[in-house]
């Protein structure tokens, strides 16, 4: 079995941008978050598993404030699977 990391690209605005990777990141197996415009990454925040609550706000609140200022960007959330 392999632990290899998959990605999923998150396009939405605003607050439901910042909604939908909160949702990820409550799952709990998202190892980095990226924000990319024009297909270039222009950020990124890794994470660390198993890591909760107020160490995830500042990540948020810069998601937010770049994609309030970059139109047409895109959040890739790359999560390591569940080990079971």
């Amino acid at each position: 079995m392999t632990d290899r990391a998959w990605r999923e690209s998150i396009e939405a605005e605003g607050e439901h941008l910042i909604k939908k990777v909160e949702e990820a990141i409550a799952e709990g197996n998202v190892r980095k978050v990226s924000v990319a415009h024009d297909g270039r990454t222009i950020a990124e925040f890794p994470l660390t598993v198993g890591v909760v609550g107020a160490v995830f706000a500042p990540a948020l609140a810069a998601i937010g404030a770049i994609a309030a200022l970059v139109t047409d960007c895109k959040i890739v959330i790359e999560r390591i699977p569940d080990k079971k």
